[in-house]
């Protein structure tokens, strides 16, 4: 039995299973859990069975209680897609098979640390520092379980949710996404490991990745995708060759679609005029005035327009970020008319759409000109918007020298930790010297309680740190970061709905076309929930 009589352990076990993921995911999985436990200097003991699955034992110093064990297996079940936290969940039967013990299919578990070093390991056993270096090691892990308790809680004792209601994690795994990670299929779909490994593939292609993204990602987050190869040599051969008819299947896919949807009898809308064109402003503009125009507005937001919109509270928060999310619109697509839907900045900014349409007109308002609202929407056309440099900004832009890197909207991993969050990175990472609390308080017009706590997260989680009273960004990938927190499944299945409303949008603006519905109309789960490639400027095309 892993728990004592009172439900505390000595030490902490985890169970990495084959009945969770293929074989070499398990042996994947331990040699990630390897790595993490030996950066924390924690010892362990590892041994392996017949059925290819492996334990690794935490000998601890001090007890823990069955909670905070628990809490600790299931974060690095995050990492591992083929741990099995049941041992630690069940208090009163939860047990495990130690070195030297018969397996049930014959055979013995077997010792794979060596054995003076595994007696050391339970003699000398983990001190309580180690342990708190394993847990700010997993703090984004934490955080996310954190989290998805706190909305599990709160289901249980609300009557109702509204089904427009954002989830805070993304808990319903797509079939796809599941072979990625852990290479188990289903046989009544897929008849061979081959045919699993194309149906990844071809969402990939659809999704908009590139060879070069998946490769990438082939030791990272998809471990079930290398499985499914069986060897490397195998791997390296096929995976360009079934790229490629990937490719070829799904471009063909898309062209069929298309001509179902052109083909067919003679149709016209009900209402056929001309769509409205937008007047004013230069039609075409070079690529390199639309970057210098950004930078111009940029100075201006953070000189002037920045303080005006904190005036007004929780909702100048919101359209903070909105004008930020739509410079960023505009530095990706290069153009200074802004045709974006409501849905697509909601997934930008992780609102709902509804509060999107309430800002944008108040935003045109309150920015001084800077944003005009030139044409309504139209048929499947959203309202367009240009965004200039008044007259009276312009000695103001040009007298202040242009900010390093690049102006964002809300990035994945600040859905976790909040919109102030995302303003007090910004004015770290931007800043032309490293700030001190004071100096953000100042800069972003925020509280100087929000700012603290703001950093305080940021700090835990290792984005930022304080050297001498002043903060600087670590260098941290955001998006791995997003992943781990568990905010990246719930920005993709946000793109997933969008794409889902807006296909019956479009089904109820044609239902007066006179058109056959085709086999690539029907809406599919597994083959429209998107899956977003890497890259910051994915989100305009994929929203």
């Amino acid at each position: 039995m892993i728990h004592g009589a009172e439900g505390s352990v000595a030490t902490l076990c985890i169970d990495l299973d084959t009945s969770k993921a293929l074989k070499s995911v398990v042996d994947s999985d331990a040699a990630r859990l390897r790595k993490l436990l030996n950066e924390a200097n924690v010892g362990f003991v590892e041994d392996f069975s017949p059925s290819g699955g492996r334990h690794l034992y935490i000998p601890l110093q001090e007890r823990l209680t069955a909670a905070k064990a628990r809490e600790l297996i299931e974060a690095l079940g995050l990492l591992a897609a083929s741990l099995d936290p049941s041992p630690h969940q069940n208090i009163t039967d939860g047990c495990i098979r130690v070195p030297g013990s018969r397996h049930k299919t014959g055979g013995y578990q077997t010792l794979v640390t060596p054995l003076a070093q595994a007696y050391a390991s339970l003699r000398i056993r983990n001190s309580p520092s180690a342990i708190a270096a394993l847990r700010a090691a997993l703090a984004p892990e934490l955080a996310r379980n954190k989290a998805i308790q706190e909305r599990q809680a709160k289901a249980a004792t609300t009557a109702r949710i509204s089904v427009t209601q954002l989830p805070i994690n993304g808990c319903s795994e797509s079939p796809l996404r599941r072979i990625a990670r852990t290479g188990l299929y289903d046989t009544a779909k897929y008849a061979s490991p081959s045919e699993a490994r194309m149906g990844v593939l071809n969402h990939f292609v659809a999704c908009g990745w590139s060879l070069e993204d998946v490769q990438n990602e082939l030791t990272g987050q998809f471990p079930g995708l290398v499985a499914l190869y069986g060897t490397q040599a195998k791997q390296s051969r096929l995976l360009p060759r079934e790229w490629a008819k990937a490719q070829a299947f799904t471009n063909a896919g898309t062209t069929e679609k298309r001509s179902h949807r052109q083909s067919g009898k003679n149709y016209a809308l009900i209402n056929n005029t001309s769509l409205t064109e937008p007047t004013g402003g230069a039609h075409s503009r070079s690529s390199a005035s639309i970057h210098q125009l950004v930078n111009d507005l940029e100075n201006v937001l953070y000189s002037v327009l920045d303080h005006r919109l904190a005036a007004r509270g929780r909702e100048g928060l919101g359209l903070r970020l909105l004008i930020r999310g739509l410079l960023g619109y505009m530095r990706a697509k290069e153009t200074d008319f802004l045709d974006v839907g409501c849905r697509t900045l909601a997934v930008a900014l992780g609102k709902h759409h509804v509060t999107i349409a309430r800002l944008l007109p108040v935003l045109a308002q309150a920015s001084d000109g800077i944003l005009t609202k030139v044409a309504d929407a139209r048929h499947r056309t959203a309202d367009v918007y240009l965004i200039q440099l008044p007259q009276h900004y312009q000695q103001l832009a040009r007298e202040l020298t242009w900010r390093k890197g690049r102006i964002h909207a809300v990035r994945p991993v600040f859905r976790h930790l909040g919109d102030v969050a995302a303003l007090v990175y910004e004015a770290i990472e931007r800043d032309r010297y490293s700030p001190t609390t004071a100096e953000i308080v100042r800069a972003t017009s925020i509280s100087r309680n929000a700012v603290a706590t703001a950093l305080a997260d940021m700090e835990a989680l290792g984005m930022i740190r304080r050297a001498r009273g002043q903060w600087k960004t670590v260098a941290v990938n955001l998006t791995n970061l997003a992943a781990r927190l568990g905010v990246l499944e719930d920005y993709q299945s946000h793109i997933s709905r969008n794409r889902f409303e807006r296909a019956r949008w479009h089904a109820y603006l044609d239902r007066f076309l006179t058109t056959a519905l085709d086999e690539g109309s029907i809406y599919d789960q597994e083959r429209d929930e998107y899956w977003l490639p890497p890259g910051d400027d994915a989100i305009w095309s994929a929203a």
